[in-house]
């Protein structure tokens, strides 16, 4: 039990999110957005405007904040930065990818998905040579 991940054992975590405004307004609207005293907040909206290189920095950012327990992130922004986000191999904060309005949910492109698929299958070879 000593190398299990911790979650912040205070009131609650947070949530944070990577995509575009309609979706992180969405969550907003239901209550997930946080701004904390340094006027740091839980979201990074992207838009046309936004560098790949700021992506990057909320990304890792928001993975190495202790008080966040699952990161949102948009399919087609994760795919900007696919190399970290397959990379990212920590159990706290989890690593969410999910559809937004204009860009369609692709399971190939699901990095959970794949390492699950890539579990079953290394276990159905195991299990046959038994």
């Amino acid at each position: 039990m000593a190398n299990t991940a911790h979650i912040p054992t205070s009131n609650s975590a947070l949530i944070a999110m990577i995509a575009d405004e309609d979706t992180v307004v969405g969550f907003l609207l239901a209550g997930v957005g946080n701004v904390d005293l340094r006027r740091k907040t839980n979201y990074l909206i992207v838009d046309s405007k936004t560098t790949d290189k700021q992506i990057e920095d909320a990304f890792k950012e928001f993975t190495t904040r202790t008080d966040i327990a699952i990161v949102l992130i948009s399919q087609y922004v994760a795919n900007m930065i696919r190399f970290l986000v397959d990379s990212y191999n920590k159990p706290i904060p989890a690593i969410l990818e999910i559809p937004s309005k204009n860009h369609p949910y692709d399971p190939a492109h699901d990095s959970i998905l794949s390492r699950v698929k890539h579990l079953f299958n290394a276990d159905s070879v195991a299990s046959t040579r038994h």
